[in-house]
């Protein structure tokens, strides 16, 4: 028997219109970037700009941040550099401190003698509509 199969020139025009359809859809998933890359490398680029505008050094900038990825903070500190002498932005020198640990309370933690709270009134509460 004889079977009918689409001409060459067909099956090259149903190929190509393929092509360009999805070539347009952007929403196909796992054909993107991952969103927790692009994340990442947003908020390294953040850092590297918060170290520039605090006058920090990128060495002092990658000690404190050292899961940021380095190239894209030192992407970002160059870019709020250019972007603080193009608007001639002065810096806002950052103190670092240790933060001091709270005295343990002598007493233990059942007492809670400085908290006040307000009694709850039980027949107010059932009494909602």
């Amino acid at each position: 028997m004889y079977v009918n199969q689409p001409s060459t020139p067909l099956r090259l025009l149903a190929a190509t219109a393929l092509v360009l359809l999805l070539s347009g859809c952007d929403k196909i998933p796992g054909l993107g970037p991952d969103p927790r890359v692009a994340q990442r490398d947003a908020e390294a680029k953040a850092i590297g700009g918060a170290c520039r505008h605090a006058l920090r050094g990128l060495e002092d900038c990658y000690t404190l941040n050292p899961k940021a990825a380095k190239a894209s903070v030192f992407a970002g500190w160059k870019e709020m550099d250019a972007y603080m002498r193009e608007n001639k932005i002065e810096g806002t020198p950052s103190v670092l401190t240790k933060a001091e640990k709270p005295e343990p309370r002598k007493g233990g933690s059942s007492s809670n003698t400085e908290i006040e709270t307000e009694t709850r009134d039980p027949a107010a509460s059932r009494s909602r509509s």
